[in-house]
């Protein structure tokens, strides 16, 4: 269908080069869009870049700290340079700190906070001046289950991730009138490298994921391809400021 072709779009996907942000890229790439991994390991992105030219896509790698502004005005720089435009911004940078909110030191709270929510608000920020002279644009936020749960070892985390959501809804509000659509999407548990770790650090998870998900099994990256597609597409284009779980279920069993 076209109204889900991007052909001549280009898409910015930040901590792109593994996990869901790879598997969104795939999506988008497989879509005809050029898709620029943007992630603090160069070398990890430029293979995700080399899987993604395998695969018939066009796509290019760009080293950037995305909770460091001038990193993010670089970063935004050598896209426009390199394409002339950005249409698409995916923010799925992040990471966490697994321990009891009372072990916490300010700065590994102020680390969780910049990963997953601060960095979202500045690349935001640096790509609305080219998606407002576009006269369109598509912003899709990593939320995650934790914006609606509580997790006991992850307080930071969860604090951020509640923030992207409530971002989310004020950035499209704020830039409904440019034609920018804002969403969220909230992952579920999915089979990445720190949810495996997470399955060692705490005791039962596993166990306990699998027995409430009504989809029986843990997601994977390639489940995010399809939403990738439809909230970067015209397909969504009347869609603004939600926040979709892509979680097989979980937040709706009981």
């Amino acid at each position: 269908m076209t109204s889900f072709d991007l052909t001549g779009r280009v898409a910015i996907v930040t901590g792109g080069s593994s996990g869901i942000g790879l598997g969104m890229a795939r999506g988008l790439a497989g879509a005809g869009a050029a898709v620029v991994i943007a992630a603090r390991n160069l070398a990890r992105s430029e293979e995700a870049v080399a899987g993604l030219r395998a695969d018939g896509g066009t796509a290019m790698a760009v080293e950037a700290d995305v909770s460091d502004p001038a990193a993010v005005t670089r970063m935004v720089a050598t896209v426009t340079e390199a394409h002339g435009r950005i249409d698409i911004l995916v923010n799925n940078a992040g990471t966490n700190i697994r321990k009891p909110p009372e072990d916490y030191g300010v700065d590994e709270w102020r680390m969780v906070i910049d990963a997953n929510l601060t960095s979202a608000f500045l690349c935001a920020q640096a790509v609305y001046p080219a998606m407002k002279q576009a006269g369109s644009g598509k912003i899709l936020n990593n939320g995650s289950m934790a914006s609606i749960f509580g997790l006991a070892f992850a307080a930071p985390y969860g604090a951020a991730k509640g923030g992207i959501v409530q971002l989310t809804r004020s950035l499209a509000v704020a830039w409904a009138k440019d034609n920018i659509q804002v969403n969220a999407f909230l992952p579920g548990w999915i089979d990445t490298p720190l949810t495996r770790q997470a399955r060692i650090d705490v005791a039962g998870l596993q166990e306990k994921i699998e027995g409430r998900c009504p989809a029986g099994r843990w997601g994977t990256p390639g489940d995010f391809a399809g939403i990738a597609v439809f909230l970067a597409s015209r397909a969504s284009d009347y869609i603004t400021g939600t926040a979709i779980p892509v979680d097989g279920g979980y937040s709706v069993a009981g």
